[in-house]
């Protein structure tokens, strides 16, 4: 615990079992209470690999729910265990959990409510591995996000997060899409909200075995984005009323 709140880590997981081990044991379990283990129906070994290291709360789907669908999960086991913090780490160790201390304690000491590890901030995501047209296609729907959605973060597209449960509570996550664009929702529910959201330096590692998406996916991903931003901007301008918020 940090300040006596309670600090769940949640892993969003599919075919994770040859780096689940890796990402589990950098976890700092002097401050982390719980740890979630969701697994996507997984066609390799994760679920086992999650019982072998001792993650006591493990969450399989039968069949594949998605991204979105598998976080929906994550965050739903987290506050029913009672947390005070959540924190999303992809058990595909491309995000260190050695991060999860300063991201629980800005939490923790009510400074925000929401942080995020930019791969951005610095040079983390280059010197990671990121593929050129990924960081190009990163920072040009960063920069057309902060002007719609009126903020100025460095990073939308960051899969390592952490949440007060406050935050949790209050957004309708449970109504975003149950693909990647699950997470761009988030955000746009999360500034809607009035809440703010603070930014860590994260490195980031590129390597086969760390999960990505392909070209044609990252374009249909690139394209709910922007509906997204546009939409939150519209709903924010009273012209229309979207079902998310």
């Amino acid at each position: 615990m940090l300040n006596n709140k309670k600090v769940v880590v949640v892993l969003p997981a599919y075919n994770a079992a040859l780096t689940l081990e890796k990402t589990y044991l950098e976890i700092p379990m002097d401050v982390v209470d719980e740890v979630v283990l969701v697994d996507d129906a997984s066609k390799d070994d994760t679920v086992d690999v999650g019982h072998k290291l001792g993650i006591k709360h493990i969450v399989r789907h039968d069949a594949n729910k998605g991204y979105g669908g598998n976080q929906k999960s994550c965050y739903n086991k987290a506050l029913e265990l009672g947390a005070d913090i959540v924190i999303m780490v992809h058990p595909d160790y491309q995000y260190t959990p050695k991060l999860i201390l300063a991201m629980s304690s800005i939490i923790a000491n009510d400074v925000y409510p929401a942080v995020f590890g930019s791969r951005i901030l610095g040079k983390g995501a280059l010197k990671g591995g990121m593929p050129m047209y990924k960081y190009i296609f990163n920072r040009m729907l960063t920069f057309t996000q902060n002007i719609l959605l009126g903020q100025k973060l460095s990073e939308y597209h960051t899969g390592y997060r952490a949440f007060s449960a406050e935050v949790l509570r209050n957004i309708n996550y449970m109504a975003n899409n149950d693909d990647f664009v699950f997470d761009n929702e988030m955000v746009s529910q999360v500034f809607m909200k009035g809440y703010d959201i603070a930014e860590v330096t994260c490195p980031t590692k590129y390597f086969e075995g760390a999960s990505s998406i392909n070209f044609k996916r990252s374009s249909i991903y690139g394209l709910g984005v922007l509906r997204v931003s546009l939409q939150h901007r519209l709903h924010k301008w009273g012209l229309i009323k979207a079902k998310i918020y």
